[in-house]
C-alpha cells in the first residue's frame, strides 16, 4: 500500500482573503505535479483533504492526474497542530492506495511518525506543493518510496 502525503499549494496571504486559497503561483505548482504524476502513472483509490479551501483545492487538481474514482473527501484529525497518533492508527489499517492532503506542521510529523515512529523528529523537509510517497511493507513498517517538490521540476515558470 502506498501512502502520498502532500502539503497544499501555496496559499495567498490572509490579509488578500481569508479563506486562503491558492495563489497563482501555488496553482500553477500544483498543476506541475499533477502532470508529473499522471505522467508517472501514479494512481489511488481515494484522496483525503483537511477541508481548508488551498487543501481541497490541490486535492482538486491532483484529482484529475491520480484517477481517483471518487471525488475528494474532507477528513478530520489533519489539520495543523493535530496529533499525529490516531490518524497514523487508521492509516495502517488501509489497503487502497491513498493521497491526503494537508498542511505543516501536521503532515511532516505524519510522515517522522510513520517512518522512524517519533513525529518529533524531522525526516523530510516539505515546502508547498510537496508529496511524500510511503509505502508499508508486508510486516507493516513503512519506508520512504521517492519525494518530489516543486523546484525539482523542469518545466517550472
Amino acid at each position: 500500500m502506498r501512502l502520498y502525503v502532500v502539503q497544499h499549494g501555496q496559499a495567498v496571504d490572509k490579509d488578500v482573503d481569508p479563506k486562503r486559497p491558492l495563489s497563482e503561483p501555488g496553482r500553477g505548482d500544483v498543476e506541475r505535479m499533477a502532470s508529473f504524476l499522471g505522467r508517472a502513472g501514479i494512481r489511488v483509490a481515494r484522496i483525503l483533504h483537511s477541508g481548508k479551501k488551498r487543501a481541497e483545492q490541490t486535492a482538486a487538481l491532483l484529482a484529475a492526474a491520480v484517477g481517483s474514482s471518487r471525488p475528494p473527501e474532507k477528513t478530520s484529525g489533519i489539520d495543523p497542530l493535530d496529533p499525529t497518533d490516531e490518524f497514523a492508527r487508521a492509516v495502517s489499517r488501509w489497503t487502497e492506495d491513498t493521497m491526503v492532503v494537508g498542511h505543516l506542521p501536521f503532515m511532516g510529523r505524519l510522515v517522522s511518525r510513520l517512518l522512524i515512529g517519533d513525529a518529533a523528529a524531522a525526516t523530510v523537509a516539505f515546502q508547498p506543493a510537496t508529496i511524500v510517497c510511503l509505502e508499508r511493507g508486508e510486516e507493516g513498517g513503512w519506508s520512504l518510496a521517492w519525494m518530489i517538490r516543486p523546484e525539482l521540476l523542469a518545466d517550472r515558470g
